[in-house]
């Protein structure tokens, strides 16, 4: 059975970041994950996991100005030394929050720059990643994005991922496989999954069109988690999805589907 993760920076926005511990823990989750740390002491965070009961089980690199429109960093020409400050920094709290799985965003590419100087740019800003993550044990995710949601992100496709994770060369380096961006791009996803489940350290969800819950859209979700358990995979399902008409209702599908949290 999936293991699924509250995403707490898309569900509970009906109340205060800090209070969303509470309330997904009373919605049933056991594990929970969201974009960033870096807004709140590290010491806060912990105490409502514990609090709570909740594990923790990822969070994104430093990601440049988000309120601004940026959307990741690693793949920017001159932004190498603030990159490497991130990867300090996160995991500094990765290590507070007892995180093992960090990700890395490439970002939007920069108009005066080449295609090849970008990936240049984001092998050598993941390698580094990687190397200082897997000094404390951690595991670095590589996401992709669709080009509808965030025009110019420099990393798309999964197969381009995978070919990234080959240039990195380092062991502790996977894919993040985001369901509703993989279905936008390049749809095949249980294909997908399927020829690389091996190298995907952690799956997120939501439906498309609108990035909702499950069953809003035109996914079959069913058959994917029942694909997953197939597959045996053992690692989480983190729910990054926009609710509607709000959270808990939300939150039906995992009955509708036979699912417990």
């Amino acid at each position: 059975m999936p293991k699924f993760a509250a995403n707490l920076t898309m569900l509970f926005t009906e109340v205060p970041f800090l209070d969303r511990f509470a309330q997904a823990r009373k919605a049933g989750f056991h594990f929970v994950e969201y974009l960033f740390p870096y807004a709140f002491k590290a010491e806060e965070l912990r105490a409502e996991l514990e609090k709570h009961g909740l594990r923790q089980v990822l969070f994104n690199l430093p990601a440049g100005d988000w309120a601004a429109g940026e959307r990741g960093i690693a793949a920017l020409p001159g932004r190498e030394e603030e990159f490497r400050a991130g990867v300090a920094r996160a995991i500094e709290y990765a290590k507070a929050l007892n995180v093992t799985r960090l990700n890395c965003l490439a970002g939007k590419r920069v108009s005066s720059r080449s295609d090849e100087e970008h990936w240049q740019t984001l092998l050598q800003n993941a390698k580094y990643a990687a190397v200082q993550l897997a000094k404390h044990g951690l595991e670095l995710l590589v996401e992709p994005i669709n080009h509808f949601d965030v025009p110019g992100f420099f990393l798309n496709r999964t197969e381009v991922a995978l070919k990234l994770l080959d240039e990195i060369g380092q062991p502790n380096v996977r894919l993040q496989y985001d369901v509703y961006h993989a279905q936008r791009e390049e749809g095949e996803l249980a294909g997908t999954i399927t020829r690389h489940l091996a190298r995907i350290g952690h799956i997120q969800i939501a439906d498309n069109p609108g990035r909702h819950q499950p069953g809003t859209g035109e996914i079959n979700f069913p058959f994917l988690f029942g694909l997953l358990d197939e597959l045996k995979y053992d690692g989480y399902i983190g729910l990054e999805y926009v609710p509607t008409p709000d959270t808990l209702s939300s939150l039906s599908w995992l009955k509708e589907y036979g699912l417990k949290l």
